[in-house]
């Protein structure tokens, strides 16, 4: 018997069906079935019913399908942060929304300043760190650096 790969059945079977399928609690699928839920799919896909799926098709249904399991999932977080059900957010609850700051490291800042490699920045290895920085942003050398200056050295001005 003729057994497709995950990898094959990834290519030809939309996510949401190929999930079902292997999940591992899932109930085992006949292959009557599979071929059914295929063709659903396929009809979904065929906008024009014309029985050939043209890439245009393919892409408006990955699109639309990325659209509604988006919304799918900001429905299940904003029910999730609605802890009053009020079918509004609190400023309380909204803050649940941030994400954690990220872990904070001085090693780099450290290891870039830390001219004599005592583990410490003093004030004038701090200096010489950021001016060495300034004077490589100030091409022209006029002792200004200006907002074409900085994107020009990568960095966004303010």
């Amino acid at each position: 018997m003729f057994r497709p790969s995950l990898l094959a059945l990834a290519l030809l079977v939309p996510a949401p069906l190929l999930a079902q399928a292997a999940a591992p609690a899932a109930q085992p699928i006949p292959r009557a079935q599979f071929i059914a839920d295929m063709d659903v799919q396929f009809r979904k896909m065929d906008a024009d019913k014309n029985g050939q799926l043209t890439r245009v098709e393919i892409e408006q249904f990955q699109k639309l399908t990325a659209i509604a399991e988006a919304q799918a999932r900001n429905r299940a977080l904003f029910a999730q942060l609605d802890a009053d059900k009020n079918g509004q957010l609190s400023p309380a609850e909204f803050a649940k929304v941030t994400a954690p700051a990220p872990a904070a490291n001085g090693q780099p800042m450290i290891a870039r300043m830390d001219s004599n490699r005592d583990s410490q920045v003093n004030l004038i290895e701090h200096r010489t760190a950021t001016l060495a920085n300034f004077d490589r942003l100030d091409v022209d050398k006029d002792g200004v650096v200006t907002a074409a200056e900085m994107k020009a050295g990568g960095i966004a001005p303010r």
